[in-house]
């Protein structure tokens, strides 16, 4: 069994208290930098890197009478080092940068930390996809198009298209968190006015990060958009298999169904009722995530060097986003892994229809043997939509038209309608997906 999803890993990422540890930890690898060129002492290095502390309840006092967020925490920083009689060192915090060199920068430590879990997360449920997969290879079960049955596949199939896509997404989101793996420390339009690009790229260096080539006063915000869009593609990937769910777990199809405990309860006035309640929710968050991909496409466009309006939307789009998809992915594994399956019922649903899913293969042996493709889709046509109106036997009144049994032996007739004859390449799709 999967390990049970906790909240607050990821949530601790977007606390006050990591957001002003990681503005530190970007200020600290300035100063080193600097300092290594003789730009500013090397004693104030040295204290900035091992004496300076941040408390989030001060920053936040001292941003009640500046409203300045970032001129908050620098003050609060350098009050951390005057405590500690390094009066003279504190001058050089913050030397030659702006507010959003730190601001981005440290945004990029924060992005790749919640990265990093959504990766963990990701390939734990490929490992159980792959596993339930395999499970069902050769399981049957109609296929649907529209709603209506169309042609068997086999339930591990669903699966196999669920790894696969979730396999792509992972891709996805690789490139996507190596896009947003850059900080920018370039002045307050992008212009190198008081460090040197070399600076920066050895600051970025030193955090794990790459420079970005080119900037004003922030990291343009194509990357952050490109990002969400990819959590939002990731969340959909999650409600498409969430509503499939919710599909097979209709009273009228029961092919399979969300995990119910003994204790459980579906309804306060419907004691039979075992609603697909996670996959309902599956599809509900994902919704939130679409609707924060949007926010941040109309972050892209921002006034000139650059304007304030975009801070305020990733204050919760980057939090909600990145703590959704964790907790959606370990939503979806768990409810894959115990998803309950019923091969008997798929069966039974497979065969409901007295034969009519293999009209298409019987429209082809027909024309094999020498019909008019023509006359043959007329001819199976209409002795499907009979069967349908009346409720009859397809397989069965096939076998009594002479226009067919003249055609088609019953041997024949037999093979027509022999669903492992069309699921005869499963093994060739799997090895496709999974080289094995």
């Amino acid at each position: 069994m999967i390990e049970r999803y906790t909240r607050p890993a990821m949530g601790a990422i977007w606390t006050e208290e990591n957001k002003y540890r990681c503005w530190l930890q970007v200020e600290s690898a300035a100063s080193t930098v600097l300092a290594e060129d003789g730009v500013i002492p090397t004693a104030a290095a040295e204290a900035i890197a091992t004496k300076a502390t941040v408390s989030a309840a001060r920053v936040a006092e001292i941003e009640a009478e500046v409203r300045h967020d970032v001129i908050a925490f620098t003050t609060a920083v350098a009050e951390s080092l005057k405590a500690q009689g390094l009066d003279a060192e504190s001058r050089w915090l913050h030397y030659g940068l702006t507010s959003n060199d730190i601001v981005d920068t440290a945004q990029a430590l924060q992005v790749k930390e919640a990265s990093a879990q959504i990766r963990k997360g990701l390939e734990a449920f490929l490992v159980v996809l792959k596993r339930r997969a395999v499970e069902f290879k050769h399981t049957p079960t109609i296929g649907r198009t529209h709603g209506i049955h169309a042609e068997p596949t086999t339930f591990g199939l669903k699966l196999l298209n669920w790894y696969a896509e979730i396999a792509r997404d992972l891709v996805r989101f690789d490139a996507a968190a190596e896009d947003m793996r850059v900080g920018k420390l370039s002045g307050a339009v992008g212009t190198f006015g008081h460090l040197k690009p070399e600076h920066e790229e050895r600051i970025c260096a030193k955090l794990g990060l790459k420079a970005a080539a080119v900037a004003t006063q922030v990291i343009q915000r194509d990357r952050h958009a490109a990002y969400i869009s990819t959590l939002a593609i990731i969340g959909s990937t999650l409600d498409k298999i969430a509503v499939e769910v919710r599909h097979l777990q209709r009273t009228e199809v029961r092919e399979a169904q969300e995990y119910f405990s003994e204790k459980q309860k579906g309804s306060s006035a419907m004691p039979h009722k075992k609603n697909p309640i996670t996959s309902e929710q599956i599809s509900g968050l994902a919704r939130v995530l679409r609707g924060n991909a949007q926010a941040a496409f109309e972050n892209v466009a921002l006034w000139h060097e650059r304007d304030i309006s975009h801070s305020s939307v990733e204050r919760v789009i980057f939090p909600d986003s990145t703590i959704l998809v964790d907790y959606l992915l370990a939503k979806t594994t768990d409810l894959i892994d115990r998803l309950l399956v019923y091969p008997e019922r798929m069966k039974k649903n497979l065969e409901s229809t007295g034969g009519l899913i293999f009209s298409g293969q019987l429209l082809l042996d027909l024309s094999e043997a020498g019909m008019m493709r023509e006359d043959a889709y007329r001819l199976v046509q209409s002795h499907a939509m009979r069967s349908w109106k009346e409720e009859l036997n397809f397989r069965e009144e096939v076998g009594r038209t002479p226009e067919i049994t003249k055609l088609l032996t019953p041997e024949k007739l037999e093979k027509t309608f022999d669903y492992t004859r069309q699921l005869g390449n499963v093994d060739a799709i799997f090895k496709r997906v999974l080289g094995e």
